[in-house]
């Protein structure tokens, strides 16, 4: 029944913007995390690490979370126009294998959308004259900044749930981004959910800030997928609306 659910979500997104949206978006950090390696290349001296720095300072921080906002306020969408959100709830389905099956498009396009930025990174440091390939320690955080995408689209999928708006979902995944930086750089990183991005990416570090505590970090991003998804569904059975 969750391969259903999860085949039903993936419709959805077929033929619409967000795919061309998890493209396009990305090129903007990628840019500006570039100009900005240019600029300050007699301070950033440390290759492809350097880069990946000045990428994740703006990709992590500014477009990580919003970009999953997008995603999880679109498969939202449909639910909120019309009688649909009746529909959905009368379906022959649990519950949780609703909610589960669009966890799982957002975790598989938001895998998508990192696998495209790590070929961006790739093409912006042969653009600035990198030789060779970067260090599969920096593919390593690549993939471990996807896992925030448990924590943070189980949090976006109850804002969207809960909220009508298209756009309110997506603005508050950007202020809560803004504050995740401020938790990270005063050591309480992991006990906010958008910062995990931060955290698991490395963002704007060119040692990794979790070396022999990367459990801690798939802890929190655990505790943070149950409770948000528990008190989804919570409110999925107990309300119409």
């Amino acid at each position: 029944m969750l391969f259903r659910c999860i085949k039903a979500e993936r419709k959805k997104l077929m033929h619409s913007a967000i795919l061309p949206a998890s493209i396009i978006i990305p090129v903007i950090p990628t840019i500006m995390g570039t100009f900005n390696y240019l600029q300050n290349t007699e301070i950033l001296t440390d290759g492809w690490y350097s880069l990946w720095t000045q990428l994740t300072l703006f990709y992590a921080s500014l477009f990580y979370a919003p970009l999953i906002a997008l995603y999880c306020s679109y498969l939202w969408r449909l639910e909120h126009l019309n009688h649909n959100w009746y529909v959905f709830l009368t379906s022959p389905v649990s519950i949780p294998c609703l909610y589960l099956g669009k966890m799982a498009v957002i975790f598989v396009v938001t895998l998508i959308t990192q696998l495209w930025v790590g070929i961006l990174y790739i093409v912006a440091g042969k653009f600035v004259g990198f030789s060779g390939l970067c260090s599969p320690q920096i593919v390593f955080w690549l993939l471990r900044g996807t896992l925030a995408a448990i924590a943070i689209g189980a949090l976006q999928l109850l804002l969207s749930m809960m909220i009508r708006s298209f756009s309110i979902p997506i603005g508050l995944a950007l202020v809560g981004s803004v504050f995740g930086m401020l938790f990270s750089n005063h050591g309480f990183g992991l006990f906010w959910p958008y910062s995990l991005m931060l955290a698991g990416m490395n963002s704007n570090k060119s040692t990794d800030s979790l070396a022999g505590s990367s459990w801690i970090f798939l802890l929190a991003v655990v505790v943070f997928f149950f409770l948000f998804y528990l008190i989804a569904i919570r409110i999925l059975k107990t309300k119409d609306r």
